[in-house]
């Protein structure tokens, strides 16, 4: 029996559908609208309490060997300029120290604000009032409020610090107040139309300000194209949005204007100190051959031994060369060697003859300043930053090996051709001393003086190359956008709101539901039960408390009096199925299923078709019938006096129209100590056999079902049971206890009545119409209350 019930249990939970569900939920439309209601004032009031943000945007293209004009790249074709990192140029505009000089020149950590309804409007360059915080901190956070008042003064109020409450100055002035010293300026927009109106000072900390513009600025590439970068800030004011944005980019290019000068100003300073240094020994050289041609006979020496240098001449050129090199190659040498000069750019291109070193040096200046860049931005543990170190560490070792293998190098190469100098000088040997010393210091003089005009050269190229310095970031379109706000949303907000009215309460129904184990309606019973269901009873609107208050209506047509009357028609036909079946006899499992309210009505339903009907109110332990009817006590009998003493008569115990008119009633009379006894007497067997023949139903009150044995003796007498299951009182666990009476036969013919669904409720099941092909509805002819949510009903008996 227990598996047939869970199986079938668990083939109803199958057969739900949506539509009963959605019925279901429909019935409580007025907790859908109160939460609607409730959650959309909530959006709506943080909609109208949240600051509107915008959104601007500008587009750069970034400057690369393939996007740069030939001629610049020709004349900086010694700079740094190579193949463009896209991801470190973003990660450049981002930095912090790029935001920190935007909002220093914006003053973009002071900000101005007025109270428009519930929410705070930015002004920023619209504001009234300019404050000047004399003395403050850069991470220093103040506040306070500044009321212009007339043409010369403002209020300040609501300080951060201090327990200084107003003060009033003139603009212009220089004031101490609880945040410092500080001046109120007014600007252009200072007219009468803002007096009176108090405007938020407030002055947030640098780093704050610098997360805050960070976390709303973002960069993306523009149609996949590497070049062009797409720079979005949001931000509570669209102007002020537009500034930084603008801001960014021209601090941007003054940095890169300011990494690719730096190469040029080492050379220059380089070459200015070779210059010195050159002019002094060429100078000294030269006094040494005025010295030497003022004490000599030989006058023009080289004239005269010209036949005999002819050939060391050769030698002299290349000496001269090597030596030239020699010089630049240890400068550079000593330039490394520097501890000093580790972290600064080695000159370059000052006309080495080795092109892998100028190319080595090249590319360490690039990496250098690269490496220098990211660092001030992001710090030196970043990895990129770590990595571009030890690249340049690298990159400085490898000159370092390249310089000492061209020394070694031309000092070779000087050795042999200084030996065949010698050679030739030997075929001059016959030239007096005087000569040899002449054509020395002739040497050092044309060795100095091409290595001078050599560095004016590069000086003039140097210059040449700072004056035609370009950005690095050329501006395709400035900062722009919508001047409507894009956040908050006045229509999501709406819509996020009504979504929630709508899901909340229906998470919290539905969870009703699924922990919800009372028997509710029609379909709850039938998963599990297989006695004949007669009617549903619709809950009352009133408490049956005296014989008046019999709900059936004669010609109702609510849904109270048509369901008896489906209750009145399927009991007939229960009755019908063998002659003789009169009793009738109402259980429950439990108390306050309302059987009395049933027995009341369906006996007036009977009346009402003109049927002969008797009430007994067999409960002898509450005698809850009696007490509604007012049949106890004042002498009354009833059936306790009938079944324990024989000299009562049927007649003395029946009360004619004891309850309502027609309706006879049979009360309890006293309360007896020992109802089973009197139960089992056969003069209750007489009783109910005198009474088949006047009546032509005999309804009895019972009690519930296995708190007493009343039930099981008086079953004797049923013709047919009516079980009173009470809806949203009885457990849907009792059901398969129900199905074992009714299957095992313990109670005679028993039949399930419903009693108290709720209308307009638990839409989940069958439903309250009635429709049986009478092409009409049936509702509460009362007049109904006005009340949103409804007075709460009372309970059936």
């Amino acid at each position: 029996m227990e598996k047939q019930v869970k199986k079938i249990l668990a083939e109803e939970d199958k057969s739900i559908n949506l539509v009963d569900i959605l019925m279901y939920l429909l019935s409580y439309w007025k907790w859908y609208v109160l939460s609607i209601l409730i959650c959309g004032g909530y959006f709506w009031y943080d909609y109208s309490r949240t600051p509107f943000v915008y959104s601007r945007s500008a587009t750069v293209m970034i400057k690369t060997p393939a996007n740069t004009p030939s001629a610049i790249r020709l004349i900086r074709s010694g700079d740094y300029m190579g193949q463009v990192n896209m991801a470190t140029e973003r990660l450049q505009f981002q930095s912090k120290a790029l935001m920190r000089k935007v909002i220093s020149r914006l003053n973009a950590d002071v900000s101005y604000a007025v109270r428009d309804g519930l929410r705070q409007k930015e002004l920023y360059m619209a504001a009234p009032v300019r404050v000047h915080f004399l003395v403050s901190e850069p991470e220093a956070e103040l506040s306070l409020l500044v009321t212009p008042k007339n043409e010369r003064q403002v209020e300040l109020s609501d300080f951060s610090r201090g327990a200084e409450s107003r003060k009033t100055v003139n603009i212009n002035d220089t004031v101490e107040t609880a945040l410092g010293r500080l001046v109120v300026s007014a600007t252009e927009n200072y007219d009468s139309s803002c007096w009176g109106k108090p405007v938020k000072v407030s002055k947030q900390a640098r780093e704050k300000m610098v997360y805050f513009f960070l976390s709303n600025l973002s960069i993306k590439q523009v149609n996949g194209d590497v070049a062009l970068l797409n720079i979005m800030m949001d931000d509570f004011s669209p102007l002020r949005a537009g500034d930084v944005l603008n801001m960014l980019i021209t601090v941007y290019n003054e940095e890169a204007i300011e990494d690719k000068n730096r190469i040029a100003v080492n050379a220059a300073q380089f070459i200015r100190e070779r210059i010195e240094i050159i002019e002094d020994e060429l100078g000294s050289v030269e006094t040494d051959i005025e010295v030497m041609r003022k004490e000599s006979d030989w006058g023009d020496i080289n004239t005269a031994a010209s036949m005999y240098v002819s050939d060391g001449r050769k030698y002299e050129s290349s000496l001269k060369e090597l030596d030239t090199q020699l010089q630049l190659v240890s400068f550079i040498k000593q330039y490394l060697q520097d501890a000093a000069k580790e972290d600064e750019l080695i000159p370059g291109d000052i006309g080495l003859t080795d092109a892998v070193i100028e190319g080595q040096i090249a590319r360490y200046n690039e990496a250098l300043l690269r490496r220098n860049r990211l660092r001030s931005g992001s710090g030196g543990n970043h990895p990129v930053v770590q990595e571009l170190t030890r690249s340049v560490e690298t990159m400085r070792q490898n000159i370092n090996r390249s310089i000492n293998n061209q020394v070694t190098s031309l000092k070779l190469k000087r050795t042999e051709i200084s030996g065949q100098e010698r050679l030739a000088r030997r075929k001059v040997r016959d030239v007096p001393g005087k000569q040899r010393e002449m054509l020395s210091v002739e040497r050092q003089q044309k060795v100095k003086e091409s290595l001078y005009l050599f560095l004016l050269n590069k000086r003039e190229e140097n210059a040449l190359n700072q004056s035609m310095v370009d950005n690095n970031a050329r501006i395709i379109d400035s900062a722009s956008g919508s001047n409507a706000p894009f956040y908050p949303n006045k229509y999501k907000k709406l819509l996020l709101g009504g979504g929630m009215g709508i899901l909340i309460p229906t998470v919290i129904l539905l969870l009703i539901l699924i922990v919800d184990t009372r028997v509710r309606n029609r379909k709850d019973m039938e998963a599990v039960v297989s006695a004949p269901f007669l009617a549903e009873i619709p809950k009352s609107a009133e408490k049956v408390t005296e014989i008046n208050d019999i709900m059936v209506r004669a010609r109702g047509q609510d849904a109270l009096s048509e369901s008896f009357r489906i209750l009145r028609t399927n009991l007939g036909f229960v009755a019908s199925q063998s002659p003789g079946q009169k009793v009738v006899t109402l259980t429950s499992f439990n108390v306050s299923a309302g059987k009395t309210f049933v027995s009341v009505n369906l006996s007036a339903s009977l009346v009402q078709a003109d049927k002969k009907v008797i009430l007994i109110d067999l409960d002898l332990r509450k005698a809850t019938l009696s007490l509604i009817a007012k049949a106890r006590g004042n002498g009354i009998k009833g059936m306790a006096h009938y079944l324990s003493n024989k000299s009562i008569s049927m007649d003395d115990i029946i009360m004619k129209d004891g309850f309502g008119e027609r309706i006879d009633l049979i009360p309890v009379g006293v309360i007896a100590p020992n109802p089973a006894e009197l139960l089992l007497s056969g003069r209750l067997d007489e009783l109910i056999g005198h009474l088949r023949e006047r009546y032509d139903y005999i309804i009895v009150d019972g009690v519930p079902v296995g708190m007493v044995a009343d039930v099981s003796i008086s079953n004797r007498i049923s013709d047919v049971t009516l079980f009173i299951v009470r809806a949203g009182k009885l457990d849907k666990r009792q059901l398969p206890e129900l199905e074992r009476l009714y299957q095992e036969h313990k109670l005679n013919n028993m039949a399930v009545v419903l009693n108290g669904t709720k209308q307009g409720r638990r839409g989940y099941g069958y439903g309250y119409g009635y429709g049986y092909g009478y092409g009409y509805s049936y509702g509460n002819d009362e007049k109904k209350k006005n009340w949103f949510f409804g007075k709460r009903k009372k309970e059936s008996v």
